[in-house]
């Protein structure tokens, strides 16, 4: 038989399970959201034990009659916890809750107080008046946001990124003069090294993670000290530059208060802006994992320019069949952002007055894309493109077949009568040396002088 104890909050009493750390308005959250299965992310539940231990080392200094060194003591010990994830049992609430994320904000306070308590023996600590001290949810939410995302894509995207664009740039330099059919409209066309291609998809990729970077800098912005409007009340002066300060210490990352506080709890432009680069590098992923199975496809009746890793059998019917797994990873999890990308847009337009009010659905969002775009990198870099290999012999093939090396006869017979030497070739299944010569327009000889298929790559 469950055990309980009797919490209260403004509303009256409530059951709570005794062995948990929450209280009175978790309880009510998590019994009046039932909804869905998904629940608070814990970068987020991270990034705000991190806010909530710098919001009492900054009232310490500011508010020391209030914030007494015994309850810094004890706040800082529980948020240490929750940052090292001990705690995550006690952070239960759905992501469908009220659109402000005011019972998440409660939720780490009231876990906060009781763990504190537990901490320092004896009951020193309220969730409002002291853990929630110079703070509102409508500042602190935002606030978490913002420090969740720049954590997340500095520690685990940006590194995953960067070895990403690293492997293409090993790639680069071993291909250096490997000829290949280049492609256009998924036809035939001119030349080009297979080193040229992979630079195409490093750049795709060091572009991509510019733009991140310059997203990061409004991403530093924080809400705190807005507290309810966006006007301070109950906030000491100089609060948001110190907790600003100190949050960079804790995070090891750089923040800086919002200078408008009105903006940032009604306005989710930042969040918008670095999620539309996250779509980009998305958008530039699914462009390099359809280019790579593309030329893996086969093995004998597709491309077969290149091959990559064999890493599981990819039917249950058909014995020895390989498919590129990793590739259709990729893909997936570039749908899925570019999915989650729509709904950060969306939810960011509801900034009605003075608080934006779909904040959990913005910061589910925004960190899932975070998450499975650096899992995926890593996972497509290790298991993918660092075993892709050149098809030499079948990409020289495909070059020698190709008719759009008639591009190369231009400046000496004209493009009319390329084409017309084209249309023959194809037509007559014969090289485009010998419809040349059939045309009257170059002999063999003359022809071997003007057509060097490696020279059309400079």
């Amino acid at each position: 038989m469950n055990s309980y104890r009797i919490e209260h909050d403004s509303m009256g009493e409530i059951k709570v399970p005794a062995e948990r750390l929450w209280g009175a308005q978790t309880e009510r959250s998590y019994e009046n959201f039932r909804i869905g299965v998904e629940k608070m992310p814990p970068e987020l539940i991270r990034a705000f034990a991190i806010l909530k231990k710098c919001c009492a080392e900054a009232n310490r200094e500011l508010l020391p009659e209030k914030m007494t060194a015994e309850k810094l003591s004890a706040i800082s010990a529980a948020c240490d916890e929750i940052i090292e994830g001990k705690l995550s049992e006690e952070f239960p609430l759905a992501v469908w809750q009220t659109g402000s994320g005011t019972q998440t904000n409660m939720n780490l306070n009231e876990v906060i107080a009781n763990r504190g308590n537990i901490i320092s023996g004896k009951k020193i600590l309220h969730p409002n008046d002291d853990v929630n001290m110079s703070q509102s949810s409508n500042d602190t939410f935002p606030a978490a946001i913002h420090i969740a995302a720049v954590c997340e894509i500095e520690e685990r995207l940006m590194p995953a990124l960067l070895a990403l664009i690293e492997e293409f740039e090993r790639l680069e330099r071993e291909n250096e003069g490997v000829l290949k059919c280049g492609r256009t409209h998924l036809q035939d066309a001119v030349p080009i090294m297979f080193s040229q291609e992979i630079s195409g998809w490093k750049s795709l990729l060091d572009r991509s993670r510019e733009q991140i970077v310059l997203s990061l800098a409004t991403l530093s912005n924080l809400s705190l000290g807005g507290t309810a409007v966006g006007t301070g009340l109950n906030a000491p002066k100089g609060f948001d530059t110190l907790v600003a300060e100190k949050i960079s210490a804790a995070a090891g990352h750089a923040f800086k208060t919002d200078s408008n506080k009105f903006h940032s709890l009604s306005s989710q432009d930042e969040a918008v802006f670095a999620h539309g680069a996250l779509k980009a590098l998305a958008a530039d992923l699914m462009k390099i994992a359809n280019d790579v199975r593309w030329l893996a496809s086969g093995p004998r009746t597709g491309l077969g320019e290149i091959t990559i890793p064999e890493n599981e059998p990819g039917s249950s019917i058909m014995p020895g069949k390989v498919n590129p797994t990793q590739c259709e990873a990729v893909t997936m999890v570039a749908v899925q952002v570019m999915g989650n990308d729509a709904a950060v847009g969306f939810a960011a337009s509801q900034g009605n007055f003075q608080l934006n009010v779909f904040l959990p659905v913005i910061a589910y969002n925004l960190l899932q894309s975070v998450r499975l775009l650096g899992d995926v990198m890593e996972s497509f870099r290790k298991n993918c493109v660092s075993g892709i290999k050149p098809n030499v012999g079948k990409m020289r093939e495909n070059v020698d077949k190709s008719l759009m090396l008639a591009a190369a006869l231009n400046p000496s017979i004209g493009y009319e009568n390329a084409a017309k030497t084209v249309k023959l070739a194809f037509r007559e299944n014969i090289t485009l040396r010998e419809a040349a010569a059939k045309l009257g327009f170059l002999t063999p000889e003359e022809f071997d002088r003007v057509f060097r298929p490696e020279d059309m790559c400079c």
